[in-house]
């Protein structure tokens, strides 16, 4: 019996307050991280040789790590040489740690393409290989889609034996682990790693009450929005996010994008819904796919709120798009020909109207604001 199932038992018998301590040998602790330099040709050019590039911390068994890459080579000797290292970053605070780690060059596929892995006693700074891979074997068309380089870190940490309290945020920890992936993981390894070695910490609650996993510091490096709003939960502890405006589909979507870079197939059912998300958790690359979308559908029927929805977020591309359809022949009668389409562009996007009376047509006592 598990330990949330006894003590669930024993609630049936009356008691309403109760927690447990469990001692033993825990499993090894184990998680991943990636570590993604964009534009990694400029950065190499800029960046001297002993002059690294660093993850931000990610904890596993209880201890804090960062990837530390130097592009050029740590040392003098180890120019034109990738150099990466597994930094202990609570070390201070923590103490040794005994880990085992993985270091990877990923492909083009989101495979590992160069792999090296040890495992030590972690004192002082930190572990790695000072050659870990020759510039001249990165090669643009295998390892640097869109000349970003990704780094993958497994770490395994043994936590040894202890005695651990059995608390109301490790029952929630452990419910947070059978939540099953928020998207289909096949044919996206990267994300599919990430599920299968690391646990996800937080928990969002959408507005049509479903629970969805996912791990804190994707939310943190895709979103400096979502940074934000877990900046106040420890970190030792499943993190609890509530957005009351989004429903399950769209929160999908958008850690689908945040995971993957790849957009649902069913985009423009949703894509103004998912634009406002994107909009709100600054996520410009998503929120210009839905814009792109949109700009599909436009018609007399829906162009000012179209407009409406580009001026309240921000869209320009929408918005010219709007702005085109309408200075077509015909286009603009048709929709102030309708009952309520001047009512419309007047309420929702006042700046586009004046932009197109101005330009097509002079303004008269009819139109004027």
């Amino acid at each position: 019996m598990s330990t949330s199932a006894l003590l669930s038992a024993l609630r049936v018998g009356g008691r309403q307050k109760i927690t447990a301590s469990t001692f033993g040998a825990r499993a090894q602790a184990t998680g991943s991280h990636v570590l993604r330099i964009h534009r990694f040709s400029q950065v190499r050019e800029k960046l001297a040789n002993g002059t690294a590039v660093q993850s931000g911390t990610f904890g596993v068994g209880g201890h804090d790590w960062r990837i530390d890459c130097y592009p050029n080579g740590r040392l003098e000797k180890n120019q034109g040489c990738i150099s990466l290292f597994l930094h202990h970053a609570s070390q201070a605070k923590t103490g040794d740690a005994t880990a085992g780690y993985k270091l990877s060059i990923l492909d083009n596929f989101w495979k590992p393409s160069v792999t090296l892995s040890d495992e030590d006693r972690f004192k002082g700074n930190g572990w790695g290989w000072n050659q870990f891979m020759k510039l001249e074997e990165v090669d643009k068309e295998k390892h640097l889609e869109d000349d970003c380089l990704s780094v993958l870190c497994d770490v395994t940490v043994d936590t040894g034996l202890r005695t651990e309290d059995y608390t109301d945020e490790v029952a929630a920890a452990e419910e947070l682990t059978k939540a099953p992936p928020p998207f289909p993981l096949h044919g996206h390894g990267i994300a599919e790693a990430i599920w299968n070695r690391q646990e996800p910490d937080v928990k969002i609650e959408v507005g049509d009450g479903q629970t969805l996993a996912a791990h804190r510091w994707v939310l943190e490096a895709g979103s400096p929005v979502f940074k934000a709003d877990l900046a106040l939960a420890p970190n030792d502890t499943v993190a609890e996010l509530r957005v009351g405006d989004m429903d399950a589909d769209v929160c999908k979507a958008l850690l689908r994008f945040m995971y993957t870079n790849s957009l649902p197939p069913e985009l423009e059912p949703m894509a103004e819904r998912l634009l406002v998300a994107a909009d709100r958790y600054e996520l410009e690359e998503l929120k210009l796919a839905c814009e792109e979308a949109l700009c599909k559908n436009i018609d007399t029927s829906s162009v000012a709120a179209i407009l409406a929805l580009a001026e309240r977020h921000g869209c320009t591309v929408l918005r010219e798009a709007g702005m085109r359809f309408l200075s077509s022949p015909g286009n603009l009668d048709v929709v102030l020909a309708s009952s309520d389409g001047l009512e419309k562009l007047k309420r929702g996007c006042p700046s586009a109207l004046l932009e197109l009376l101005e330009k097509k047509r002079p303004l008269n006592e009819q139109l004027l604001f």
